[in-house]
């Protein structure tokens, strides 16, 4: 049985996460990285992708961040994430019809910027499909 270390997994809107875990795979901008307990103190920023959470009861959960920091250090894990959907809460259906819209939402933009910022929410829901396919 592994040692079991704090975890904390905070978005914008609240607090998601705040338990005592065996291990946390995390989607670092340098390729995934998994925590445990004792970890070297390190920060990194995350690519948008699932973390995989093993409790220390056994359990294991995924949970899908649009990206982020990840803070490691001597008292655990804690993850800043600029958006945590549980991997089990997305509908592949529902994103699919949210990417057309934000499809046609790029191409019938009436400006730069508004191009961009609809491009930008285009790739975000690619990303999220990504996880769920």
């Amino acid at each position: 049985m592994a040692e079991a270390f704090s975890f904390e997994l905070v978005s914008p809107e609240r607090l998601l996460v705040s338990e005592e875990v065996d291990s946390v795979v995390v989607p670092g901008t340098e390729g995934e990285f998994e925590v445990l307990a004792r970890h070297a103190p390190f920060l990194s920023v995350l690519r948008p992708g699932v973390l995989e959470v093993k409790t220390a009861a056994g359990q294991t959960r995924k949970i899908f961040v649009a990206g982020g920091f990840a803070d490691v250090n001597s008292n655990g894990l804690t993850v800043l994430a600029d958006e945590a959907i549980p991997v089990s809460e997305l509908d592949r259906a529902q994103i699919e019809a949210r990417i057309k819209d934000a499809e046609e939402d790029v191409a019938d933009a009436e400006s730069p910027a508004a191009r961009d910022e609809a491009a930008r929410e285009l790739q975000h829901l690619r990303d999220v499909l990504a996880v769920v396919s």
